[in-house]
């Protein structure tokens, strides 16, 4: 695999490595706030969440690499994200897959856990892009992602049918290498701040 799977270790969180173990504390964590009845999120019922991790596990026999993420303030786990859709020959991925829950949001964990995965992709596997895709109605996202320093590519639109039947327009945006220092520097700011 082109990415390794191993523990990425901040100082407000830590990403390790989705088991099913983390199974019955994602259930607590989706609890708050409840994030799946945003009708333009992806976000599992607690009920969904074995399943839910069943096939983040089974995805990872393809390359991706899923992670639940653990506050290092309170211990809990606070929710989950991922690198998907991984092109080593390409040397990029996405990341995705992201839910916080509601106490987690609007604090430090979003920032540091994009800068730990970003920084293994550009600097200990020399990717070239990293790519993150929203829906069109999920402002909160597409601002956090934005936050992060990642420009819009496009739209891909009609692109995905929902559970409820709706039709996705997705917001792709990415992050090349050579933004990579610039980004950096800014989540470090940003981080910086909070302390």
């Amino acid at each position: 695999m082109w990415i390794n799977e191993e523990t990425l270790k901040g100082n407000f969180l830590t990403l390790e490595p989705l088991r099913l173990e983390h199974i019955s504390e994602l259930k607590v964590a989706v609890q708050d706030g409840e994030s799946w009845k945003l009708w333009f999120a992806s976000v599992p019922r607690p009920k969904e969440m074995s399943d839910y991790v069943e096939d983040a596990i089974s995805a990872a026999r393809a390359g991706s690499i899923a992670y639940a993420v653990r506050s290092n303030v309170t211990q809990q786990i606070v929710g989950t994200t991922r690198y998907y859709n991984v092109d080593a020959k390409n040397k990029r991925a996405m990341i995705g897959y992201t839910w916080y829950s509601s106490s987690a949001r609007r604090t430090p964990i979003n920032t540091e856990c994009k800068l730990l995965l970003l920084a293994k992709l550009f600097e200990s596997h020399d990717a070239i892009a990293a790519e993150f895709r929203t829906h069109y109605f999920n402002q909160p996202s597409r601002a956090a992602i934005e936050r992060l320093g990642a420009k819009q590519d496009g739209i891909l639109r009609q692109h995905q049918i929902m559970k409820d039947g709706s039709i996705r327009d997705t917001v792709v945006y990415s992050i090349i290498a050579a933004e990579w220092p610039a980004v950096k520097s800014n989540l470090l700011s940003k981080l910086s701040e909070t302390v």
